[in-house]
C-alpha cells in the first residue's frame, strides 16, 4: 500500500537532512501542514531547535487577497512558521522525490474563538467553546469554505486532506486540562457538544424544537451522567436520556449542517484545483461524533470526496463502514500513530498495516515523521521495506 507521512514545515525548514530522511523511510508521499491549530511540538533532530510552539491556529503561507476587508480571516503564522513556510518545505520535499499533499485543519481555532466569541459553540449551560467554531453560522461557513480552497490548493500540491471539517465539541486537548473527572462517554460528549448559538437555536426551531426547552432537557439529561449513574451505550443512551423524537431532531439538524458544509468545501477545493487533484477528509463513520475526525455518513461522503483518512491506531474497525461504500479508485487511508511516546506502536506497523488492508484500506498514513524518535523511524523504515 502507498504510504504517506505527516510533516510540519518546521520539521523541514532549516534542516537540510530532513527531506532525504523522510524519503528514506520508504514513503512516496508527505502530508504537509498548510493550515494548522495551535500546538507545542518536539523537533528531535532539528539542528536549530528542539521545541516549536505554534501559539495560535494559522495558515503557514501568506494568506491571499480574498480576505481583504473580511471580519473572519485566517491568521498568518508567527515566528514558528514565518513567510511561506509551507512553500519552502514543499519545494524541499518535492526535490527529494516526495509527492506533496496539503494538510488543512479547519473548524478548530482557539484564537478565532477568543477574538470573535460569537462564532463559538455554546453548550446547554451557556458555556462557550472557543476552540470550536460553530459550523451552522453563515459567516463561519463562508470562512471555512474559502479557507479550505485556499489552503488546500497550494502550488505543486497533488491533493489535500481536510481535518476538522465538521462539528467540534467538548472533547479537546487543552493546556492543563481538567475535564476528565467525570466519564461522559459518547452520549455525554454528544449532549455537551450540542450548540445553542443563535444559528443553532433557529435550526432546532426549523426541526420543531423549542430551543429553550431543548436546553433544559439537555441539562436534565446530563444529570445522571454527572452522578455517574447513567452508563454509556453511545447513541442509545443519548436517545434514552433525551427522548426518541428530540434526539432524532437534534441529530438531523447537526448531520445536515455538517454534511452540507463538507459538500460545499469539497466543491470549492475542486473548483480551485487542477485536474487530478485528490480530496480526502479525516473522518469517523459515526455521524454524531465530533472532533478532528469529523463524523460523516460513509455513503454520502464517498460520493463527494475521493476518500477518507480513518483513525486506526486503536484498531481497524472504523474502516469497514467506509469499505462497504468504496468504489474503484476510492482512497481508504488507515491512519496509524508511529510515535511510541504518543501511544503508537511502530514495531507492529507491518502487522497493523496487514489488518488495515484486510478491512479495506488502500493506503497508510503515518503520524508523524517529525515527532517520532530515531528508534521509531528505524522501525517504520524496516516495516515499509518489508512490504
Amino acid at each position: 500500500m502507498k504510504a504517506s507521512a505527516f510533516v510540519y514545515p518546521w520539521d523541514v525548514n532549516g534542516d537540510p537532512a530532513a527531506p532525504a530522511r523522510i524519503a528514506g523511510l520508504g514513503v512516496g508521499q508527505v502530508t504537509l501542514a498548510a493550515a494548522y491549530h495551535s500546538t507545542r511540538a518536539l523537533t528531535p533532530r532539528h539542528p536549530r531547535h528542539r521545541i516549536v510552539t505554534a501559539e495560535y491556529a494559522a495558515v503557514l503561507y501568506p494568506p491571499g487577497d480574498r480576505w481583504a476587508g473580511r471580519g473572519l480571516r485566517p491568521y498568518p503564522a508567527g515566528r514558528w512558521a514565518p513567510g511561506n513556510a509551507y512553500g519552502e518545505a514543499a519545494e524541499a520535499l518535492a526535490a527529494a522525490g516526495l509527492e506533496v499533499h496539503t494538510w488543512v485543519v479547519l473548524a478548530h481555532n482557539s484564537r478565532l474563538g477568543a477574538e470573535h466569541p460569537d462564532t463559538s459553540v455554546v453548550n446547554a449551560y451557556g458555556d462557550r467553546y472557543p476552540w470550536a467554531p460553530c459550523i451552522a453560522q453563515p459567516a463561519t461557513r463562508a470562512y471555512l469554505v474559502d479557507l479550505a480552497a485556499e489552503a488546500a490548493v497550494r502550488p505543486g500540491a497533488h491533493g489535500t486532506e481536510l481535518e476538522s471539517l465538521g462539528w467540534y465539541g467538548l472533547q479537546h486537548l487543552h493546556a492543563h486540562d481538567k475535564t476528565a473527572g467525570v466519564g461522559l462517554g459518547d452520549a455525554g460528549q454528544y449532549l455537551m457538544s450540542l450548540c445553542f448559538c443563535p444559528s443553532c437555536r433557529a435550526g432546532y426551531g426549523d426541526r420543531g424544537l423549542d430551543a429553550d426547552a431543548l436546553a433544559a432537557a439537555v441539562r436534565e439529561a446530563l444529570e445522571p451522567l454527572w452522578r455517574g449513574t447513567a452508563g454509556d451505550e453511545g447513541w442509545p443512551t443519548a436517545v434514552k436520556l433525551l427522548g426518541d423524537e428530540t434526539a432524532a431532531a437534534t441529530r438531523a439538524w447537526r448531520d445536515s449542517t455538517a454534511r452540507t458544509l463538507q459538500e460545499e468545501a469539497v466543491a470549492a477545493v475542486r473548483a480551485a484545483a487542477p485536474a487530478g487533484f485528490r480530496v480526502l477528509l479525516h473522518a469517523d463513520p459515526v455521524s454524531y461524533h465530533c472532533g478532528a475526525n469529523a463524523g460523516v455518513d460513509p455513503a454520502r461522503i464517498l460520493s463527494v470526496a475521493d476518500g477518507v483518512v480513518v483513525p486506526c491506531t486503536g484498531g481497524t474497525a472504523l474502516l469497514a463502514p467506509f469499505a462497504g461504500h468504496a468504489r474503484e479508485g476510492t482512497v481508504l487511508a488507515a491512519n496509524l500513530t508511529v510515535v511510541t511516546g504518543m501511544g503508537g506502536s511502530p514495531g507492529t506497523l507491518a502487522a497493523d498495516a496487514a489488518r488495515a488492508r484486510a478491512q479495506g484500506a488502500t493506503e497508510l498514513r503515518l503520524y508523524h515523521a517529525g515527532l517520532a524518535s530515531d528508534g521509531d523511524l528505524v522501525a517504520v523504515r524496516e516495516a515499509l521495506s518489508a512490504r
